[in-house]
Parts: structure tokens; C-alpha cells; sequence
């Protein structure tokens, strides 16, 4: 492992998600301690947007922006808000002189798949209907996130493509959650990694699907034809259980035609990137930003 990150390990919290109330609170409050994002260079904005239920955003607006992203926060579906994820999507703003529209969606367990994937959708829909009036165009709407929000992120897009909707420039999927069945050599092996492991995503995915069978559209890498699909940034950690899932979906992305920039950080963990007094941490913010800026240049 990385040393600077090692260092923190013993300072890390796991979620056992047995109280999703209480995972929440810890969360925000962990959250809330990190250092502050430098907004000073552009408008942020609270929104709520028509659906149904309405879905409220933080849209993050540099000056001079021409793209946008529509941002997905982690959290196992189960945690985090506009507020938790402030410093990660204020840092994607300043990064990529993009406007960020970061989704507050529903959490599980009391609203499980596909209630985020809708929320997310229709927040997709009415930044490609409203481009004109974010200031951006329409063309380079791209969509990402992180962990869950990943997941999510490649979920709307499978679903965008089936239903010849909003059209997406880009995927940025950062350690995505993509498959329920933790069958990767990954999945059966690190149940002891920081932050997260086998057993906590098992329970990710039980507050998600309930009962219910996974789709596609919630596991992506269940789907069976991944072409016509937006070009994709993939990312993944060395400890991270998601990581085999993250290379596979990468690998079978290119497979089908797609364009795919893949970046397995060795030493890394599952969420380590909020560790920012690291330089890998550093490195791999960078390399998030240029390569959505390559996304939505011109």
C-alpha cells in the first residue's frame, strides 16, 4: 500500500450498514471535517428539478464553462447527499472548468433500485433540455461519478442508449460498483481492505435490490451488449474488491467498440482519493479532471 495512505488506515471508519440512519450521520459528520473545496471561481447554485418525485441538485458553474457533468455521489446507494459530496464535486468543477450538476437521487434501503437510476435519469433529461439555459451545450453532457454514483453513472447510460435518450459525450466512472454477484477474484479475496470489503458490499446490494433481481440497469456488467455506449474513463484501486469488476467492464467496453481510457492505481484503496494530502490522491484528481476535459473540449 501506499505509505501516505497507510498511515490512515487505523484512523478509518468501515460502515457495517446494520443502521443505514446511523451509517448517514457518521458519514456526513466524517465528511464535513474534510478541508473545504476553493469555490471562489464559480457560481454554485441549490435546484430542485421537475420529476417525480422532484430530484434536488447543486449545480457548480465556472466561470466560463462550456460542458457540464451530471455528478453522482457515493455511498452505497445508502449514504451521502449534496452536502457530504460538496468537496468532491466542487474539486470536479475546479478541476475541468465543467458545471457540475451533482444529484441528490434517493437512497435505499427505503427507496430501492430503480428509484436513483429514475432520479438520475430525469436530472440526465432536463440538463439536456435546459442546456441553453446552464450555459452549455447540448452535445457535451457527459455523465460519472463515483463508487455507487459510478455505477449509477454507467446504469443511465445503458439506459439512455436503449430508450435513444439524451445523448451522453462521456462516462467518467471512478471505482465503480457495477456487479452484484462478487464473483472476481477481487471480490472473494480482499474482506479485509480498508473502508470496504466483500462483506460491505453485500449489504450494499441487499439495501439496494431487496428481494428484487438485479438487471442490467442496476448491475451493469450484467448487460450483454455494451456497444453503442459513450466513450468511458475507467478508474479503479489496487484493494478495492471492486477493482476486477471496474478492469472487466473496461475491457469489455473496448470489446464492443467503445473508446475506453483505463487507470488502475497501484497502492490505492476503495475511497482512498479523499485522502488529499496524498500524492497519489492528487495525482488521481488531476488525472479525473484532464480526462474530462479532454471529454468536452471543443
Amino acid at each position: 500500500m501506499d505509505p501516505e495512505l497507510e498511515a490512515f488506515v487505523p484512523l478509518l471508519v468501515k460502515p457495517d450498514l446494520t443502521d443505514p440512519v446511523a451509517d448517514r450521520e457518521n458519514y456526513a459528520a466524517r465528511a464535513a471535517a474534510a478541508p473545504a473545496p476553493d469555490t471562489s471561481g464559480m457560481e454554485t447554485e441549490d435546484r430542485t428539478v421537475p420529476a417525480d418525485p422532484d430530484v434536488p441538485v447543486r449545480i457548480y458553474r465556472p466561470n466560463g464553462a462550456r460542458g457540464a457533468i451530471v455528478w453522482l455521489h457515493g455511498g452505497g446507494w445508502v449514504m451521502g447527499d449534496l452536502d457530504s459530496d460538496h468537496h468532491f464535486a466542487a474539486r470536479i468543477a475546479a478541476a475541468t472548468d465543467a458545471v457540475v450538476i451533482s444529484v441528490d437521487y434517493r437512497r435505499s434501503p427505503e427507496h430501492r433500485f430503480p428509484a436513483a437510476l429514475d432520479d438520475t435519469y430525469a436530472v440526465l433529461t432536463w440538463a439536456a433540455d435546459h442546456a441553453a439555459e446552464l450555459g452549455v451545450d447540448a452535445r457535451r453532457i457527459a455523465v460519472g461519478g463515483h463508487s455507487s454514483g459510478a455505477g449509477l453513472a454507467a446504469a443511465v447510460a445503458l439506459r439512455a442508449r436503449d430508450r435513444q435518450g439524451p445523448a451522453i459525450c462521456f462516462q467518467l466512472l471512478n471505482q465503480p460498483v457495477l456487479d452484484d454477484r462478487q464473483e472476481t477474484w477481487s471480490q472473494r479475496n480482499f474482506t479485509d481492505t480498508p473502508l470496504h470489503d466483500r462483506a460491505t458490499l453485500t449489504a450494499v446490494w441487499r439495501h439496494y435490490l431487496g428481494s428484487q433481481p438485479a438487471t442490467p440497469y442496476a448491475a451493469p456488467a450484467r448487460a450483454d451488449d455494451l456497444s453503442g455506449l459513450p466513450p468511458a474513463y475507467v478508474a479503479t484501486a489496487e484493494f478495492d474488491p471492486l477493482r476486477d469488476e471496474g478492469i472487466t467492464y473496461a475491457l469489455r467496453l473496448l470489446q464492443a467498440g467503445v473508446p475506453v481510457e483505463l487507470h488502475q492505481w497501484p497502492g490505492t484503496f476503495h475511497g482512498s482519493l479523499a485522502i488529499l494530502s496524498a500524492d497519489v490522491s492528487q495525482r488521481q484528481l488531476a488525472e479525473l479532471g484532464a480526462a474530462l476535459r479532454r471529454a468536452l473540449a471543443p
